[in-house]
């Protein structure tokens, strides 16, 4: 299996700076040792992510802030360069994801949530969704600057949780697997640490480090439902005519 997975590519794009962090960082990590190539995306740099600097300073902070996580893994790190809160359904927004897809080239792609707390995380779970049945489409052209060709075949496609594990009205939303992810929990906080403008901020809204409390009080509480100290959650894509087969929980859990 680790001769397999040393060929295998992934691609984990979600919304904003950190959100990977919160979901799926111990995945991505215990992915890596397997020896796969890591990609990590964000839609967006942050623009919107403090309460004192503005759009541009934010996002350059934040850019700079991702990068230092993505190193932290040994991950190719990108930024789609939407805005905050302007993450839209049209033909520009999936040419642009499409393109970001073809560049990577995964096996594997993880992303939003289709039902989660913000447009933005739904917004970029519908795109990516098409991203990736549209990517391997020859006649579909991104006009993006230097597109990638297509890729030879649709990757297999998961979904994190949702924030907190629920729905719009707080109804708990059942996932389909848990990863066991304690042997990399410690990187994944690491990782999600150098988030510091993020957690500058919701300490100053919250009084407390709910930013690192919040990542690891979940990984617990999905961890425990698999008898372990932390877990990640996924639910996976299966209609047509994406793959049905779960390689994600096939290289994790033998």
């Amino acid at each position: 299996m680790v001769k397999q997975a040393e060929s295998l590519r992934i691609l984990a794009i979600h919304a904003h700076p950190d959100d990977i962090e919160i979901q799926c960082a111990g995945t991505l990590a215990r992915l890596k040792n397997l020896g796969c190539h890591i990609t990590v995306a964000t839609m967006t740099a942050g623009d919107c992510g403090s309460a004192e600097m503005g759009p541009v300073e934010i996002a350059n902070v934040r850019r700079a802030e991702a990068q230092k996580a993505a190193d932290l893994l040994g991950a190719d790190c990108m930024c789609l360069e939407f805005r905050d809160l302007s993450i839209t359904i049209d033909q520009d927004s999936r040419q642009r994801v499409t393109e970001a897809v073809r560049k990577a080239r995964p096996d594997i792609v993880i992303t939003a949530p289709p039902v989660d707390y913000m447009s933005d995380h739904e917004m970029t779970s519908r795109l990516v969704r098409d991203a990736c049945f549209g990517a391997s489409a020859p006649n579909y052209t991104t006009h993006q600057f230097q597109p990638a060709p297509p890729t030879e075949k649709i990757p297999h496609l998961y979904y994190v949780d949702p924030i907190e594990g629920v729905d719009y009205f707080g109804n708990p939303i059942k996932p389909q697997f848990i990863i066991d992810v304690t042997e990399t929990f410690e990187l994944k906080m690491k990782m999600l640490a150098c988030h510091e403008s993020q957690r500058a901020w919701l300490r100053k809204q919250h009084g407390l480090d709910e930013y690192m409390e919040g990542a690891e009080r979940w990984s617990a509480a999905r961890g425990k439902e698999i008898g372990v100290a932390y877990g990640e959650a996924y639910v996976q894509h299966c209609g047509h005519p994406y793959p049905s087969s779960n390689l994600l929980r096939e290289l994790l859990e033998n």
